[in-house]
């Protein structure tokens, strides 16, 4: 891979993994704990903020795509390409929906059992971070 490629191709992955840190496992659980903060007010600002974060995850994804199909990448880097953009698009067009038809159930004013997607996200999101974190330190290394 050539070292133009690589460098960027490990900076955006490190943003990208940093990014989805940051919201997924710091800001979502603690926006909770906040005082006067109810489950509607929570999952309208979660809305908001993952909807920005999942734009943002998007660019970053093509970004990464990008510098690696030009650097001629060994086919780990390749691979945790192809994984970790895959897991983005299975939570955007599978996952997602589904909790969003949910917490529109739930900003209606229904009271729901906790949702099993909910997990499934939180599942998703994690081995996302695994293949960011290889992609990033196979990137480094290439």
């Amino acid at each position: 891979m050539n070292a133009t490629s690589a460098a960027v191709t490990a900076a955006v992955t490190f943003v990208w993994l940093g990014m989805v840190l940051a919201i997924s496992f710091l800001e979502a659980p603690l926006k909770f704990r906040a005082p006067g903060v109810t489950v509607p007010i929570g999952l309208g600002i979660g809305r908001v903020v993952f909807r920005a974060l999942n734009r943002v995850e998007s660019v970053l994804a093509a970004a990464a795509i990008v510098a690696v199909a030009v650097g001629g990448p060994p086919v780990s880097v390749g691979v945790l390409t192809a994984v970790a953009a895959l897991l983005l698009a299975v939570q955007l067009l599978v996952i997602r929906p589904r909790l969003n038809r949910r917490s529109d159930r739930v900003l209606a004013g229904e009271t729901l059992p906790r949702s099993r997607a909910h997990h499934v996200y939180v599942a998703t999101e994690s081995a996302k971070i695994l293949a960011l974190l290889a992609l990033g330190v196979n990137a480094l290394i290439a």
